[in-house]
């Protein structure tokens, strides 16, 4: 089997290209592709007549390199988006919300565009019930809530 393999190295790298393309697919998180690169790399060596010692060689570099550099950038470009593409709980992040009982560094509520939320201070101190704060971040299912002056007025109270 292994002297198939070797005299018969391009087909076994078309398979491992196939089949780490195929997990690739279902897994999603550029990590298999780059693998599929460094298969599709040693393919190429396999079909100029090179050792298999060597297509090997150039599957590790191939794939590693891809892994170090190309892998970090297509996931930078592919997180990077507008603001307005923003979904479920990033959304969140940076809105305008009304107290609804005094926030304190481990308790309180606040809502936010409609919804009811515990919150927490982000600083430690305490935010009155009726206070203006923006929400800093979301930790599991409180949001932490920073001030940002002013209390609503009874019209507003809708719109938060």
């Amino acid at each position: 089997m292994l002297d198939w393999i070797i005299t018969n190295s391009w087909v076994f790298w078309l398979a491992m290209f196939l089949l780490l393309a195929i997990i690739e697919i279902v897994t999603l998180d550029l990590f298999f592709i780059m693998l599929s690169a460094g298969a599709l790399a040693a393919l190429f060596g396999g079909l100029l007549g090179g050792p298999f010692w060597a297509q090997v060689v150039i599957f590790c570099v191939v794939s590693l390199l891809m892994i170090l550099f190309v892998r970090p950038v297509a996931l930078r470009h592919l997180n990077r988006g507008p603001a307005d593409l923003r979904t479920n709980v990033e959304r969140l992040i940076g809105e305008t919300a009304m107290t609804l009982e005094a926030v304190t560094d481990n308790s309180g509520t606040v809502k936010i565009g409609g919804d009811t939320w515990t919150a927490r201070s982000s600083d430690g101190s305490q935010i009155p019930a009726g206070q203006r704060v923006q929400v800093a971040r979301i930790d599991g299912a409180t949001a932490v809530v920073a001030p940002v002056g002013g209390a609503f007025k009874d019209n507003e109270v809708g719109e938060a």
